[in-house]
This record gives C-alpha cells, structure tokens and sequence, in this order.
C-alpha cells in the first residue's frame, strides 16, 4: 500500500489538459484534417477540443476522475472515501451538467473515455469527422 507522501506526490503529477489522451486524440484529429480549438473557453465546460463552425465539444475523460462504471468502482477507492468519493461523484454530476448546456446552446457533446482514445485514437477522431461532416 502506498502512503499519503506517494499517493499526494502521484496525485500533483495529474494534469487538467496536455495529458496523453488529449495528445493522442489530438494527433488522430490533425491527421484527419480536422483543425480545433483546445480548451474552448467560450462555451460551458471548457471542451478538450471545440470544433466551432460545426459546434461539436470533444472531451477526453478519465475513468478515475470521471468516474466511469460509477458506483461499481467507488468499491475500489481504498484510501480517503470521504474525500474521494463525493469529489468524483460531483464531476459525474457537473459532467451531466455541462453536457446539458452545450446542447442547450445547440453543440453536439462527444465524450471519450481514456481507454478508448489509448485503445485507438484513430477511431474516435473518424466519429468526431463524422459527427463535424453531418453538422456541416
């Protein structure tokens, strides 16, 4: 079992964009032709990638920190639930939120999870051409 120094240190390394899935999909994306906006400001959310003539919010979510197959793995956080917990659960929550007010404001909200982009960024960059060429 890890302390709390290695699990904080672990944790401070996490980065909010730049990440490897953002940089993988991002490669994919390019090599399509596909030219984007990172970390779109002007909408809700702050999109990985905003491909704004066509309106389509592209972000790349990480199973932890979005909690993915929630609250299956909620079992599996192990150290500080209380702290844990909540946290994610709220991301879930303000990840419905945020999807709701793009497609208020009229986006197509696409979201990819960190395994499917490392799996194959290639194909998740062909559903994010597909969706711009339909709204296009």
């Amino acid at each position: 079992m890890k302390t709390r120094e290695q699990i904080s240190y672990n944790m401070s390394r996490v980065r909010s964009s730049g990440s490897m899935i953002e940089m993988e999909l991002a490669k994919a994306l390019w090599a399509l032709g596909l030219r984007y906006r990172k970390q779109y400001s002007k909408v809700a959310g702050k999109p990985d990638f905003a491909i704004v003539f066509a309106r389509v919010a592209v972000f790349c979510d990480s199973s932890f920190w979005h909690g993915r197959n929630w609250p299956d793995s909620a079992a599996a956080v192990k150290s500080n639930r209380d702290f844990w917990i909540p946290k994610i659960e709220r991301t879930v929550a303000r990840d419905r939120e945020v999807n709701k007010a793009l497609r208020q404001l009229g986006w197509l909200v696409l979201r990819f999870w960190d395994t499917q982009v490392l799996k194959n960024p290639e194909r998740c960059a062909q559903k994010v051409l597909s969706a711009v060429k339909r709204r296009s």
